[in-house]
């Protein structure tokens, strides 16, 4: 129970943390968001009221204070751009985006525990060495290449999509997943060919310990032994890298959300930077790293779980 007391107080540390230094971040940008409200209408005296009237004349953590206040009451600002709640504009946006990057997740555990467990099985076979070369091809391709390259082959080339042709779910559920299979394979396939050499290099390791020879002198085969045996403990590294994985997918979908027009919130992110719209970019930032901090702490709770040496006693 101390563990977990004391992972959640890292937690609320953490998220603070972050949102204090997402929100001075965007007051240390250059220009102010009421020149780019105002226009061509910009002028000294109307900007200065502007933000007068905005709040910018209060000190940055009186301003800052008001803000966090406000958005855990759920009140996360109004839009500079489009004079909206920030909160709807967010949550507009977000399912498409958190269906890309479940979807990614899914292909990620799919594909690489039976390929990392089959490598580690038939170590220095020709499967074997033709899954290091391409784990190694995979990892060093960029998700944005990948994804350029996918809309090349099944968007121009064999026409299963069309590309930037975004279809949503109330239109065709069917089309709906089809289209995002494919940004989805963009961001996971890197975080396939790594997490398949992490349990590859995990399941050897403990392969070669000395209970795993015990096995071998009681009559186990070396199939069983890695299923009974050695499987559960080269699985806890693995669960840590799978945490990191599923904070990253996040950032990678926010490059891949350009290449294939997916309306996420990782475009709006990139949208209200450029038009410095700081209450749409503030929100987005404060989730995406809430995200990833809950992540490891979930992360966190499953390593005591798969091993009771990990906790803090």
């Amino acid at each position: 129970m101390k563990y977990i007391l004391r992972k959640v107080i890292t937690l609320i540390i953490t998220l603070f943390i972050v949102s204090l230094l997402a929100f001075l971040a965007f007051q240390v940008i250059p220009g102010s968001p009421a020149t780019k409200m105002l226009g061509t209408n910009a002028t000294e005296e109307k900007v200065a009221a502007l933000e007068a009237e905005l709040g910018f004349d209060d000190p940055v953590l009186v301003r800052y204070a008001r803000w966090a206040s406000d958005f855990l009451q759920g009140d996360w600002g109004t839009s500079y751009s489009y004079s909206m709640p920030v909160k709807d504009m967010v949550m507009e946006k977000l399912p498409a985006t958190a269906v890309l990057v479940l979807l990614a997740f899914v292909l990620v555990v799919l594909f690489s525990f039976p390929l990392g467990i089959a490598t580690a099985k038939r170590e220095g076979s020709a499967l074997d060495r033709v899954m290091t070369v391409v784990n190694q091809v995979c990892m060093s391709v960029p998700p944005v290449f990948v994804g350029i390259l996918l809309c090349f082959v099944f968007g121009i080339t064999l026409r299963v999509f069309v590309p930037g042709n975004f279809v949503s779910f109330s239109q065709s559920p069917g089309r709906f997943f089809l289209y995002m299979l494919f940004p989805a394979l963009s961001v996971a396939l890197s975080r396939v060919a790594m997490t398949v050499k992490m349990l590859r290099s995990s399941i050897l390791d403990e392969m070669n310990k000395d209970y795993i020879r015990t096995a071998f002198s009681r009559g186990r085969t070396r199939a069983e032994a890695l299923r009974r045996h050695a499987l559960r403990n080269a699985l806890i590294p693995v669960i840590a890298f799978l945490a990191v994985t599923a904070a990253e997918l996040v950032a990678g979908t926010i490059v891949v959300e350009q290449v294939f027009a997916v309306p996420g919130v990782g475009r709006l992110l990139l949208a209200s930077i450029s038009t410095r719209d700081f209450p749409v970019a503030q929100a987005i930032v404060v989730l995406l790293a809430a995200w990833v901090v809950i992540v490891n702490f979930i992360a966190d709770i499953l390593y005591q779980y798969m091993d009771p040496r990990i906790r803090i006693q």
